[in-house]
């Protein structure tokens, strides 16, 4: 039910007696920037999401059963979210794996439209090395600038 309000910024059931774990769905709030679930009886592991380790481990005080990033007080291995381990594609492969090929794909097609733009037309090309020429001047002429301020202020003192 909380994890359906996917805009909500702050959270404060502190001081309320709630018991159990902390239901998995908090973890789906990725605008949350204040979370106080303090003071009440909460156990298990704090939810893997965004937002929940990046919180102040204030907000989960007075829970002494309560464990996990950012209270880090688990004596338990580790274990995998039910959510990463169960995020495949029909293929077999990871979410994760497919993401990463799309962006491998993408930098290769983005880094080939623009040296193969600069390989083929010579107007680009031209311009291309017009402009890395100037700017190289005007780095060059700033860095002197830069280095005569220096030394003249090097001088007075």
């Amino acid at each position: 039910m909380i994890g359906g309000m996917k805009n909500m910024e702050s959270l404060d059931l502190s001081n309320n007696k709630f018991s159990g774990e902390i239901p998995q769905s908090l973890a789906l709030l990725n605008f949350l920037e204040y979370l106080n679930i303090s003071c009440n009886n909460f156990d298990g592991k704090i939810p893997i999401g965004t937002q929940l380790q990046s919180l102040p481990a204030s907000g989960y005080i007075g829970n002494p059963k309560l464990c996990g990033a950012p209270l880090n007080n688990c004596t338990t291995k580790e274990e995998i979210p039910e959510t990463a381990a169960s995020l495949k594609n029909e293929y077999g492969g990871s979410i994760r794996e497919s993401l990463y090929l799309g962006m491998g794909v993408g930098f290769a097609a983005g880094f080939w439209g623009i040296c193969g733009s600069l390989f083929l037309i010579r107007k680009w090309r031209h311009a291309y090395y017009r402009f890395v020429d100037g700017m190289s001047d005007k780095l060059y002429v700033t860095l002197m600038v830069i280095m005569q301020i220096v030394e003249l202020l090097g001088c007075q003192h």
